[in-house]
């Protein structure tokens, strides 16, 4: 078996502690370090995979806390979001789709730094723009999450509410991305699978470790260290993409 696969998994795993301890981010920190072993679309590809068990793990843990409405507001744009991002990635050269990622990667990481506590509530039709952003993103980055968390940190939601809603939205998301993948070929490829076999199993342990992560530690000392680590793996992205 391939070495680039035993590596695949590792960085699946700690991305997705990352996924474990705040409901979102896997592919944030794992795809940036994976494409310096992979094509983008491969890694798209088998972290597709571990998303969508990632995603109903924590997504399914108390749905009944969610937010019906908003979620009903958001899905519509994400299933064009996630069209329109798909068609752009399977047509994006490598080193085009390597800045991208890395400057999307970056900007987000600027913007944990500095969280904001806001008590306004935004208006509902945000989350149409929410949601097309966040299946755009996932498309082509894996990372439909920032834009939904956005969105709904905004809403005046409790933090139950927040967790379940974001969750059931981030397990739709990675479930088109999935379907939208499928169609396009992208999990076609026997050894994307090959892949994902060990890349799932990791992922699942890493959620586990986050879930520990998330009851020792601050939500704001979490997004300090997971914003460090994104402005490093972005910027790594972005100068090898240049060179």
């Amino acid at each position: 078996m391939p070495v680039e696969y035993l590596l695949l998994a590792v960085i699946g795993f700690l991305g997705s502690i990352v996924f474990g301890a705040t409901g979102f981010g896997a592919a944030l920190v794992a795809l940036p370090i994976a494409v310096h072993v992979v094509p983008l679309p491969f890694a798209l590809a088998v972290y597709a995979l571990a998303d969508i068990a990632n995603s109903y793990s924590v997504g399914l843990e108390k749905p009944k806390n969610a937010v019906r409405g908003e979620y009903l507001r958001l899905v519509p744009m994400i299933l064009v979001g996630t069209l329109a991002g798909v068609t752009v990635l399977v047509n994006l050269p490598r080193a085009a789709g390597m800045v991208a990622l890395g400057a999307f990667v970056i900007a987000y990481a600027v913007y944990a730094f500095f969280p904001r506590e806001s008590q306004r509530i935004i208006a509902q039709g945000w989350a149409w723009l929410a949601g097309f952003v966040g299946g755009v993103t996932s498309s082509l980055f894996g990372a439909g999450g920032p834009p939904y968390v956005i969105y709904l940190s905004q809403r005046g939601l409790s933090k139950e509410a927040f967790r379940a809603t974001l969750g059931l939205v981030t397990m739709t998301s990675i479930s088109l991305r999935v379907v939208a993948f499928l169609i396009t070929g992208l999990l076609l490829d026997p050894h994307v699978w090959l892949a994902a076999a060990l890349a799932v199993p990791a992922a699942l342990a890493g959620v586990a470790v986050g879930r520990r992560v998330f009851l020792r530690f601050s939500k704001q000392q979490l997004m300090v260290v997971i914003a460090a680590l994104l402005l490093v793996s972005g910027g790594s992205l972005v100068l090898r993409a240049l060179h």
